[in-house]
């Protein structure tokens, strides 16, 4: 499994930190970015954004928050919109991002879903900006498996990272994309692990399976859901929150080992679907 790295060489945390609807309100803005500048003391030195965020605001927001830290300590990712993904409109989304995160490169950009752009056309275009420095290497976002072995055969073994919506109650992954990316050597990125706020959540959270773990580890249900995937080999979550104390809380989930029967009891609770599923994305 090609493991995430700073420049320097140091791994990164096992837990990452997700910017999606932060950095879109000046009355929070010091608050968000005080809670990933948490995250970041606490190990989760991966920041996740996009140029789709909040219309570059989420960027702006990771510029900020990463002032004063060496560069080559984190791992900043970025996506780009699929409709800019060839030609001269990659490398200017990219310059585009680079200058609202003030940094000289990215550790990882993106492609965020896939558009009518070839996936040749985009493969060839984010070797340009490797080649040229501006980005140390690069992945794709919302690709199910027929489209990442259409990417395979378009030259993009060098694919760094499939990042998908992946939880508990949504493990539609499991059946044929998970595998195929273990196989093959490439890390998932799972963003929404908490699942996205509403009734979802809730059964998550309030599950009595959920419940009597996060009990025995004297830890939270959030934690538990995220040690859940943890235990996922090539699995890295990317949370996402503005509260200082949920990003410590996030980080805690890290030190939280699920037992093989603790497993079991959420595979029971939560099981994976039998068949292939499409791939969920919100």
């Amino acid at each position: 499994m090609r493991n995430f790295v700073t420049a320097s060489g140091k791994a990164i945390g096992s837990i990452g930190q997700g910017t999606w609807y932060l950095g879109e309100h000046p009355q929070t803005f010091q608050e968000e970015a005080s809670a990933l500048r948490a995250g970041i003391e606490a190990g989760m030195n991966l920041l996740d954004t996009a140029e789709m965020y909040g219309d570059g605001a989420a960027e702006i927001l990771v510029g900020a928050a990463i002032q004063g830290y060496q560069r080559d300590s984190l791992y900043l990712v970025s996506k780009v919109y699929p409709w800019n993904a060839g030609g001269k409109q990659l490398q200017k989304s990219c310059e585009d991002s680079l200058r609202r995160m003030h940094t000289d490169y990215l550790d990882l950009y993106l492609l965020h879903w896939r558009g009518s752009t070839p996936l040749s056309e985009t493969v060839a275009g984010m070797e340009r900006l490797r080649a040229q420095g501006k980005i140390r290497a690069w992945g794709v976002s919302n690709l199910d498996t027929e489209d990442m072995e259409e990417l395979f055969r378009a030259g993009g073994q060098d694919c760094r990272t499939d990042q998908v919506l992946y939880h508990l109650g949504s493990r539609g992954i499991e059946v044929d994309l998970l595998p195929w990316l273990q196989e093959h050597g490439v890390p998932v990125m799972a963003y929404c692990p908490l699942a996205q706020a509403g009734r979802l959540r809730r059964g998550l959270i309030a599950h009595p399976a959920v419940q009597a773990i996060a009990r025995g580890h004297s830890a939270t249900p959030s934690q538990v859901l995220l040690a859940f995937l943890l235990a996922r080999p090539g699995v890295i979550p990317i949370p996402r929150t503005g509260n200082r104390a949920h990003t410590l809380e996030n980080a805690a989930a890290a030190e939280v080992r699920l037992t093989a029967s603790e497993l079991q009891a959420l595979d029971q609770a939560f099981p994976a679907p039998q068949h292939k599923v499409p791939l969920d994305m919100q």
